[in-house]
């Protein structure tokens, strides 16, 4: 198993091109199936089964996981027998009709403007590292880009000139994706001062670079929005910024098609959970504001 399982990492990192975070996440999920595996007294992948699978679903709930992880963890197992069947390793995918279990739908947290607004403008912009953290949280916000995508940037991606930036999303897929003025201007001043200063005499491409002149790790980003979104007085991650950016638009009146294509996402269903979003805050407003919207006992009381 250990042979296969190397291979299939290397194939991850090389071919599918899939970010570190994700990697993680798989082999940390595939090592627990294995273990599941290993004590039920199978050696072999040939031998697992339907019925191994099944057991192990019911081994995860036992052990009072989410929902979303358990989901989590057999798409990591779908995802290896995907590639098992690829390379003729088996004849049959006993993971092919093994079903998740339904999630609970919720919906994206997100930001108002006014907070939007309020957290973007929080960095001290006489300090490098607050005008890196300005342009940072400008273009979190301007592009709803994925952290990954974000910290994995290069400075020649960005169009300044057209307000345009290439990106790299999940599967190695390129987008162009668009920004408005003042995540132009964030950015154009942090490259032209701040950028330069935490560089030091480190020579690199990236565009986010640390206090160190090295590119900016993920988990930095998060201690950035944690460290600004006391100025809200709320618990910001970069996926809410996300969310935020999505809203934003669909409420501005933008097409839920061209959302799709900004956030980079396959398919329509994926962009769709926003409708729900501003529906619902649709319906709040038009049920406090319309005169005719409420019974008669609610508007006399």
């Amino acid at each position: 198993m250990q042979e296969v399982y190397n291979k299939y990492v290397a194939y991850l990192e090389a071919e599918r091109n899939v970010s570190a975070y994700t990697v993680r996440n798989y082999t940390s999920d595939l090592m627990e199936f294995f273990a599941f595996v290993r004590e039920t007294g199978i050696d072999t992948l040939k031998d697992v089964t339907k019925l191994t699978l099944r057991s192990y679903l019911a081994h995860l709930m036992e052990k009072s996981y989410a929902k979303s992880s358990i989901a989590r963890k057999l798409s990591a197992v779908r995802s290896f027998y995907r590639y098992l069947m690829r390379e003729e390793m088996l004849k049959a995918n006993p993971a092919a009709t093994t079903v998740s279990p339904r999630l609970d739908k919720r919906l994206p947290a997100f930001l108002t403007v006014e907070d939007a607004k309020r957290l973007v403008e929080s960095p001290d912009l006489t300090q490098p590292q607050g005008q890196r953290d300005r342009a940072l949280l400008e273009l979190l916000y301007a592009a709803g880009l994925r952290v990954s995508e974000l910290v994995n940037m290069n400075v020649e991606q960005l169009n300044l000139a057209t307000n345009e930036i290439r990106v790299w999303g999940k599967g190695a897929k390129e987008r162009v994706v668009l920004i408005g003025a003042p995540a132009a201007q964030a950015l154009n001043a942090y490259i032209e001062k701040g950028r330069r200063e935490l560089l030091g005499k480190n020579k690199n491409n990236a565009l986010f670079v640390s206090r160190y002149g090295g590119r900016l790790p993920a988990r930095t980003v998060q201690k950035i929005l944690t460290k600004y979104s006391r100025s809200i007085d709320k618990k910001v991650h970069p996926h809410i910024l996300r969310h935020t950016f999505a809203t934003h638009l669909l409420d501005g009146g933008a097409d839920l098609k061209v959302v799709q294509e900004l956030l980079g996402h396959a398919d329509l269903s994926s962009t769709q959970i926003y409708t729900h979003v501003t529906q619902g805050r649709a319906r709040k407003t038009y049920l406090a504001a319309h005169p005719m919207a409420q019974g008669e006992t609610e508007k006399h009381e």
